[in-house]
């Protein structure tokens, strides 16, 4: 795949990895990943599908991930909103004024945010696979790792699968490279399920990528410490969400299992949930990304008339 613009742009005194594709006259859409995940998580199929419908695409590696800034979060803290800050910076960098935002995971909770503070900025809305931005998953996830029942009034903690992976992981934390690797591809076998085949070799090749191209690639672990900071800017309701809204969950998703989905789609006015059968959290099945973009594209079509 062809990158139309790949480029450094400045977000405060950070810089940011970042490629634009298709054709810059195109509707924008502004592809923001989940946490640890630098842009090219968002698969080249699913890219190629947009740009074939008419957008440009534009994707960049978060802080602390991929070819961008990484930090030490002990000296230099950050919230979401301050990652929502270098997603403005990356449209301002490409002299855009507003686009379609799609945010996967930790990226739905940065859409969620500039759907909310910087409306003019977000002629519609994609939240793929996350829950609301001012729900604190601790409590859920501190009863489940206690052994607790989960609480009737809470959303729901990941699956027990996802949970077991991770203490296997806590038990032997990776040290070299080749461990690193095997670990993460692990983690998105884990993620995917059962129900979809898992595509290993595009989940490898994305995995080295990350790896390789990080400066200090356990950097990407400081998203987690950004997204529990619950700031009182992430407590502003949704339903002040003007942006035609569609929520994307998979039906199997083992980390925000669907409820956190439903409940996105339940308090931001006229959202339209899909739920994608068999899908977990994240991309790595045949054929996925390349739905996941046409659902895109009739959204952003239907709601703007491009």
């Amino acid at each position: 795949m062809n990158t139309t613009d790949g480029k450094y742009v400045p977000s405060g005194d950070l810089r940011l990895w970042t490629e634009r594709f298709g054709d810059p006259d195109d509707p924008a859409v502004l592809l923001v990943m989940g946490t640890s995940a630098p842009g090219a998580g968002w698969p080249d199929e699913l890219v190629e599908t947009l740009v074939s419908g008419g957008r440009q695409v534009i994707r960049f590696d978060h802080r602390d991930t991929g070819r961008s800034t990484c930090l030490d979060f002990a000296t230099h803290p950050y919230t979401l909103a301050d990652m929502a800050a270098d997603a403005v910076a990356v449209l301002d960098g490409f002299g855009v004024t507003s686009a379609h935002v799609v945010g996967a995971s930790l990226g739905g909770a940065i859409g969620q945010w500039l759907a909310v503070h910087r409306p003019e900025l977000v002629p519609t809305l994609t939240v793929i696979m996350s829950g609301p931005m001012g729900h604190s998953a601790g409590p859920a996830w501190a009863r489940a790792l206690t052994g607790q029942e989960p609480d009737p009034d809470d959303l729901p903690p990941p699956a027990p699968t996802f949970l077991r992976h991770l203490a296997q992981l806590a038990g032997k934390p990776p040290t070299t490279r080749e461990e690193h690797i095997a670990a993460s591809l692990a983690t998105w076998r884990t993620l995917n399920g059962d129900a979809l085949p898992f595509d290993e070799q595009a989940a490898r090749r994305f995995v080295e990528a990350a790896y390789d191209q990080a400066d200090r690639p356990a950097s990407a672990a400081n998203h987690d410490l950004a997204a529990r900071q619950m700031t009182e800017d992430r407590l502003v309701p949704l339903s002040s969400i003007k942006a035609p809204t569609l929520v994307l969950h998979g039906s199997e998703d083992p980390l925000r299992p669907p409820p956190h989905g439903r409940a996105v789609a339940a308090q931001i006015p006229g959202a339209h949930l899909r739920t994608v059968p068999g899908m977990g959290h994240g991309f790595f099945s045949p054929g996925l990304p390349r739905r996941i973009a046409e659902l895109i594209l009739e959204h952003t079509t239907s709601r703007t008339g491009r």
